[in-house]
């Protein structure tokens, strides 16, 4: 499945990292499904996010402050990248524990 291009503006993107209401509005128009973020818990779609944000290429910093990836890492509740990754691996053992327990 070809992956969608989804073009937003500044208007849809919040300043606090990740997309506000109208950015998830305007991707819904475009046949997009996202979701807000969750910030804690273990939950495996946020397993599953933490994982791939935390593996992808880019810095944390730019010119001193954080990128638009750090600042969605903070949204999901990682702080930084190595972060992201050893929580997802966490909750991942979490989740799989308790699929063997039922």
């Amino acid at each position: 499945m070809a992956r969608k291009r989804i073009n937003l503006t500044s208007k849809h993107k919040s300043p606090s990292g990740g997309l506000n209401e109208a950015g998830r509005r305007f991707a819904r128009s475009q046949g997009s499904n996202l979701k807000r973020p969750i910030k804690s818990g273990d939950s495996p779609r946020r397993a599953s996010f933490l994982a791939r944000m935390g593996a992808s290429r880019g810095p944390d910093y730019k010119d001193g402050k954080p990128t638009r990836k750090l600042l969605a890492l903070r949204k999901w509740g990682a702080s930084s990248s190595a972060d992201a990754r050893a929580k997802a691996k966490k909750i991942s053992e979490r989740n799989k524990k308790k699929e063997k327990k039922a």
